[in-house]
């Protein structure tokens, strides 16, 4: 069968990169064209069974309200694109992950054009913008869900959906970074053997400039403290070291490493995360984390009226209770981050987020989700 997929942000093509893989391995005749990024374009060169990466999400990321309304235009040209390149290709299916702003409007025109439209890990409806769920009753044929608590939800709204487990779990302990001893992750990559805090500022420009600078003052703020804690800046894949050297300042206890992120939370002291899918992948690793986030004062003003969660992280959502310290807009500052941090050095602290982890894990499920995604719908395809 052919499947066009379309991923949008670095968790998209993580995603889907795995998904690639259940459907090569389900479907000897698998065809595979996409939009997405590295990792789905390894596993397609693996098979070059297709068409291939039509677009690179790394020069399409938008984040914020406020940013998507001044992209725009940008924007609908793209999903001019995309709704041209279905049309001549013709799939049996496309299948939609996640990135709601873009794929809705493919959703729409997809089913209107007859083709089968699949939905990989539902926009966070549950969330905010509920209004999308008449979306996905109309233009949508089946959802695939990763998170537990999602179910009750979409049970209540009446649209179909298979519940498959989360893929972050098989992403996590399948990971040969995971599996390699400290000695040889310090001598591949050439940091100090040293204690240090990972950052993750995000895989966005806009939220890289948003994280780095005070992200830095209590780099700053801590190192005049303990001259012996450095911090590994865990870049995203999609970004170059330009994106990060305006904000270093010659500080030589600040290093930044890429496409070593699993690598970068496993050893460190403690983590300092913007938000997204990397506090869930903190928690799958056992590492302490601190969640931040902050966009533009206008974006801010938006999503304060419509989102509606009591949390921004995954790893609280999924307990639904603070379990991680979220810092958000303007208490995303360096006293109150320096306190959480703090806090995450007493061993009793440290204790009681290992559990609320181990809790975490139990109530994701086990292994194979993404084989068990790729298996339901090619059986969905099927019937």
């Amino acid at each position: 069968m052919r499947y066009y997929i379309i991923a949008g942000e670095a968790s998209g093509d993580l995603h889907g990169s795995n998904l690639m893989k259940g459907l090569y391995a389900q479907d000897p005749s698998a065809t595979v064209r996409f939009w997405g990024g590295p990792l789905m374009d390894g596993v397609y060169k693996q098979h070059e069974s297709g068409e291939g990466l039509v677009a690179d999400y790394r020069q399409t990321a938008v984040m914020g309200y406020l940013e998507v309304l001044l992209k725009g235009r940008e924007i609908l040209r793209r999903v001019r694109r995309c709704e041209e390149d279905i049309l001549s290709w013709k799939p049996d299916v496309v299948i939609l992950i996640d990135y709601p702003g873009f794929n809705f409007k493919i959703a729409e025109f997809v089913h209107g054009a007859g083709f089968k439209v699949f939905y990989y890990i539902a926009p966070k409806v549950w969330a905010s913008r509920e209004g999308r769920i008449r979306k996905l009753q109309a233009f949508v044929d089946r959802l695939y869900i990763i998170f537990p608590f999602e179910i009750p939800y979409f049970e209540s709204k009446g649209v179909p959906f298979t519940y498959v487990g989360n893929p972050l779990v098989d992403s996590i302990d399948d990971s040969p970074a995971l599996k390699e001893s400290r000695e040889a992750f310090l001598a591949r990559t050439g940091l100090p053997d040293v204690p240090w805090m990972a950052l993750l500022a995000g895989s966005r420009s806009m939220e890289i400039g948003q994280m780095m600078p005070v992200y830095m003052q209590m780099a700053d703020a801590w190192h005049a403290q303990d001259p012996a804690m450095h911090f590994v800046v865990a870049a995203a894949p999609s970004r170059t070291m330009k994106d990060y050297e305006k904000y270093l300042g010659g500080r030589d206890y600040v290093h930044v490493v890429f496409n070593e992120t699993y690598g970068a939370i496993r050893h460190a002291q403690t983590a300092v995360i913007n938000s997204g899918t990397a506090s869930l992948e903190a928690a799958l690793i056992g590492t302490p984390q601190v969640v931040t986030y902050r966009v533009a004062a206008a974006s801010a003003f938006i999503m304060r009226r419509i989102i509606k969660v009591k949390y921004v992280s995954l790893t609280n959502l999924i307990l639904d209770r603070p379990a991680v310290a979220e810092l958000l807009q303007e208490n995303f500052t360096v006293p109150k981050l320096m306190a959480q941090l703090r806090r995450l050095q007493e061993p009793a602290s440290r204790e009681t987020m290992q559990a609320d982890y181990a809790q975490i894990r139990r109530l994701l499920g086990g292994s194979g989700a993404s084989q068990a995604a790729a298996r339901a719908m090619i059986e969905d395809l099927r019937a």
